[in-house]
Parts: structure tokens; C-alpha cells; sequence
């Protein structure tokens, strides 16, 4: 609700599993929060994630139960908690509309900076929604 912890582009070519899913909340979303948002992994996280089967597997749940993250529910057929389709993703259209790009790494560059140049209050407004 106080906008975007990690920001983390999957590499061309990367398959989406459990793994891979386990190892980004372990090695980047985890010290991201660490390190933007102290005192956050101690009082408690409201973790939300929608219901993709990569999200269910075993090994994520243990992981998340292992942090102690509250996981909330995904009610299936819902885009609309999808905040980042339904927010994010449209406000940094806006930024980047009409743009052309080089390079992968111009892309990444221009979400970092259209992702920071985000009202923070709309993230509230948002979640309120």
C-alpha cells in the first residue's frame, strides 16, 4: 500500500516454476522488504498473490508459512484484486506511452523511473478501492 517493494524483471527465456518462484521470494522479495521497509518482516505481512498454480505449490506455501506472511485469499475468477492490472500496469502505460526502446535494459530503465514517478497515494486510494 505504500508502493512498489521490488521491482524484478524475469530474464528472457526464464520459465516460470515453484523454483524459480520459491528462490525470488527467498533471495529478492524478502531482503527487499528487509531493506525498504524495516521493521515490516517483524510485525507482520499480508501477502497477497493470485491464484496462478506456481503460487500453490507446496514448497511456496512452506515458505511462506515458514516467514509467518499471512497469505490472503484469492477468490478465483477475480481480476479485479489484481491491483497491479488494474493500477500499476495502466499508470505506467501513460508514462511509457509512445516510447520506443533499444534495448532491454532502456525497457527496464523506463519502468524504474515511470514506477517511481507514481503518486504514492494513489497506491492507497487503490488497495481502499
Amino acid at each position: 500500500m505504500n508502493g512498489v517493494i521490488l521491482r524484478w524483471p524475469v530474464p528472457i527465456g526464464t520459465i516460470i516454476n515453484a523454483q524459480y518462484y520459491k528462490k525470488v521470494l527467498q533471495d529478492k522479495l524478502r531482503p527487499a522488504i528487509r531493506k525498504k521497509r524495516p521493521g515490516l518482516l517483524e510485525s507482520g505481512i499480508l501477502f497477497h498473490h493470485d491464484n496462478a498454480p506456481v503460487h500453490m505449490v507446496r514448497a511456496v506455501k512452506d515458505v511462506l508459512a515458514g516467514y509467518k506472511w499471512e497469505l490472503l485469499e484469492h477468490p478465483r475468477y477475480s481480476p479485479d484484486l489484481a491491483l497491479c492490472d488494474f493500477h500499476l500496469f495502466p499508470k505506467m502505460k501513460e508514462h511509457l506511452r509512445g516510447e520506443r526502446f533499444e534495448t532491454e535494459e532502456d525497457i527496464i530503465q523506463a519502468t524504474k523511473v515511470a514506477i517511481k514517478n507514481l503518486d504514492k497515494c494513489s497506491y492507497v486510494t487503490a488497495f481502499k478501492d
